[in-house]
């Protein structure tokens, strides 16, 4: 099983999805870092994403939208606020308008993911941080946290194409 534990707390604020695969750090950051490898596996097999832009260094920017099965399209940002390769990933995501604009109606998230050899393997955990706890049950409500599990469960077909 890829992703082998999820955790909401309430006091900290956070959402921890904890995931391993059979494949070593570097091959697992390629899953982050390469935009075609990333759009395949970010957001759930129903909703797959599309990178209009992924500028991965500290710093820098990524743009996205995920299409709905009925054609619907979910537009999102990242901006990249420490890399660490191959080992640390922080960003902050957001959502956006059909313009690809912040949309300030809706919370932004702080994601931290950490990659730590694991064996012949890797087991990668991923922080999502909210400002509130409203925030939280909202993204929660949305669907989120089954969401990031489908989501990270497609990287295993990922790394076995390498």
């Amino acid at each position: 099983m890829t992703v082998i534990s999820s955790h909401k707390d309430t006091e900290a604020l956070t959402l921890t999805i904890v995931a391993e695969y059979d494949a070593a750090p570097e091959r697992v950051w390629r899953v982050w870092e390469d935009p075609r490898k990333l759009e395949r596996w970010w957001g759930p097999p129903t909703w797959p994403a599309t990178f209009e832009q992924h500028d991965f260094k500290a710093g820098g920017r990524s743009s996205y939208f995920m299409t709905g099965p009925d054609g619907t399209k979910s537009n999102g940002w990242w901006e990249i606020t420490a890399i660490e390769a191959p080992r640390r990933l922080e960003f902050d995501d957001g959502f956006a308008d059909d313009k690809g604009e912040r949309n300030t109606e809706m919370p932004v998230i702080h994601c931290a993911v950490t990659l730590e050899a694991n064996g012949s393997g890797t087991r990668m955990t991923t922080v999502n941080s909210f400002e509130s706890l409203e925030q939280l049950e909202k993204l929660i409500e949305m669907g989120m946290e089954e969401g990031m599990k489908l989501a990270e469960g497609q990287i295993d077909a990922l790394l076995a194409e390498d």
